[in-house]
C-alpha cells in the first residue's frame, strides 16, 4: 500500500472507529456492519489489516463488546454475528479467531443458542460461526465441548422449527465428533439422546449423524436399542428409511444387535392391553386424522416387517436372516399379515415372509403346513396384495399359527 493509501485508511478507519463510538443509535452502527460486511467478505486476515489500517483488532473488540451487551435482547444481533463470521472465516486471521475466544465468544454464541426470544435466522448465524471455531482444529473442538456446546447444540436442534438451523445443528454436532477423541462419546450420547424428541426432523437428524459417529466411537451404547425400536412407531417414512439404515449398520456391533433383532421380532405381536392412545411418537405437525385411525403399535409392527425383510435381503450369507428365524420370526409375521386394522402390516409382513420361505426351504414347508395349500398358494401367488384377498377363516388361521422357532 503506497503511503497515501495508507494515510486514507488510516484517516477512513479513525472516522469509522470514532462514529461508532458516538453512534448511540443503533441505526449508526447498524450501518457501520452492513458496510463492513459489503466490503470485507470473503477477505484474508492480512487484507482485513490493510483495509482497516492495521486496527482490525480494535474494530473487533468493539463489536465483541457490543455483542455481550446486547444478544439478549437482539439488537442488531444478526448484523453482528454476520461481521464477527467475516473475521472468523478470513484465512491467516487466526489472531482474531484467538481474540474473540479471550473474550468469550463461544460462551457467547452457545447461549445465544438457548435464548428463546432469539430468532431462527439469528441462530443460524451463530452455529455458522460455532463451526468456522470448530473448524479450526482439534483444540477449538474442545473448548466449545468444555463450554457445554454438545447439550446446547442438542438442545437447539431438538427445539428449534426451522429445517436450516436445524440441519446446521446436525453439521456442528457431526464436526465435533469427528476428530475430537476427548469428546466423541459425549457427542454420541447427546445424539442418543436426541432419538426421543418430539419434533420428528429432529429425531431423522439425530438418526442419520448417528450413522456417521458409529463407526468414529467403534462400540454401540446399549441405551441405544429402546429408543431406536420405539422410533418404529413414526408416520414420517424419512425417519423411517433412517431407523432401518442405522439397524443395518449395527448389527456389525455385538453389543446391540442381538437385542435390536428380539425387539424387532417382538414388536411383530403388539402387547394385547395396548389402548388407543396418543404415542410420544407422534407430533405436532401430524394430520389428526392420522393420529387418530393408527394405532402407534400397528405402525411399530408394520417398520418392524419391512426392516426384517431388509435386513434378510442385505445380509448375502443368510445369517441374519436365519437368526431373525430362528428368534421366531415367521410366526410374528404371519400374525402380523392377519391385522385387519392396519393393512401396511399385513403387506409388509406378507412381503418378507415371502421372501423368507422363497429364501429357507425349511421355512417355506413349514408356512405351507401352517397356512393350508390353498391360502399357501394364494400368499406364494400374490404377497402383496394378499391382505384385500383374505376371508375371515384365513385371517384366524394366520393370527392362531403355531408356527414358532424354525430351526435352519
Amino acid at each position: 500500500m503506497t503511503t497515501s493509501k495508507a494515510k486514507t485508511a488510516i484517516t477512513e478507519t479513525m472516522d469509522m472507529l470514532a462514529e461508532w463510538d458516538r453512534g448511540s443509535a443503533n441505526t449508526v452502527r447498524a450501518s457501520i456492519l452492513r458496510e463492513f460486511i459489503q466490503n470485507n467478505t470473503g477477505k484474508t486476515g492480512p487484507e482485513l489489516e490493510i483495509e482497516m489500517a492495521q486496527a482490525a483488532s480494535l474494530f473487533l473488540a468493539r463489536l465483541t463488546a457490543w455483542l455481550r451487551l446486547s444478544y439478549m435482547v437482539g439488537t442488531c444481533l444478526g448484523l453482528q454475528l454476520k461481521a464477527i463470521g467475516v473475521f472468523l472465516n478470513a484465512a491467516s486471521g487466526h489472531r482474531f479467531l484467538t481474540e474473540f475466544i479471550e473474550v468469550g465468544g463461544i460462551m457467547t454464541l452457545l447461549e445465544i443458542l438457548g435464548l428463546k426470544q432469539i430468532k431462527d435466522a439469528d441462530k443460524t448465524e451463530a452455529l455458522l460461526n460455532l463451526m468456522r471455531i470448530a473448524q479450526a482444529g482439534r483444540k477449538y473442538k474442545e473448548l466449545i465441548c468444555e463450554s457445554y456446546g454438545i447439550r446446547s447444540v442438542s438442545e437447539c436442534l431438538a427445539r428449534s422449527h426451522n429445517q436450516e438451523t436445524q440441519q446446521n445443528c446436525r453439521q456442528l454436532l457431526q464436526e465435533l465428533a469427528q476428530g475430537n477423541p476427548k469428546y466423541e462419546i459425549q457427542v454420541y450420547k447427546g445424539l442418543i439422546a436426541l432419538l426421543p424428541s418430539r419434533s420428528y426432523r429432529a429425531q431423522q437428524l439425530a438418526t442419520q449423524t448417528l450413522r456417521i459417529v458409529q463407526p468414529i466411537v467403534k462400540h454401540a451404547h446399549p441405551n441405544l436399542v429402546e429408543p431406536l425400536l420405539k422410533l418404529l412407531q413414526t408416520l414420517h417414512l424419512e425417519v423411517q428409511f433412517e431407523v432401518i439404515e442405522l439397524i443395518q449398520l449395527l448389527m456389525d456391533y455385538d453389543e446391540v444387535n442381538l437385542p435390536l433383532l428380539k425387539g424387532l421380532v417382538a414388536s411383530l405381536i403388539p402387547p394385547k392391553e395396548e389402548k388407543t392412545t396418543r404415542s410420544q411418537i407422534f407430533y405436532e405437525d401430524d394430520k389428526k386424522e392420522t393420529l387418530d385411525s393408527v394405532l402407534p403399535v400397528h405402525v411399530q409392527q408394520a417398520t418392524a416387517a419391512k426392516a426384517i425383510g431388509v435386513l434378510a435381503q442385505s445380509n448375502n450369507d443368510q445369517d441374519l436372516a436365519a437368526t431373525m428365524i430362528q428368534l421366531g420370526c415367521c410366526h410374528g409375521l404371519m400374525v402380523a399379515m392377519a391385522n385387519v386394522r392396519h393393512a401396511d402390516s399385513q403387506r409388509q409382513a406378507s412381503i418378507t415372509l415371502e421372501y423368507l420361505a422363497r429364501m429357507f426351504p425349511l421355512v417355506d414347508g413349514s408356512v405351507r403346513e401352517a397356512m393350508g395349500e390353498q391360502l399357501y398358494h394364494m400368499f406364494m401367488a400374490d404377497p402383496e396384495s394378499l391382505y384385500m384377498q383374505l376371508n375371515d377363516i384365513q385371517i384366524d388361521v394366520l393370527k392362531s399359527n403355531k408356527l414358532s422357532k424354525v430351526t435352519i
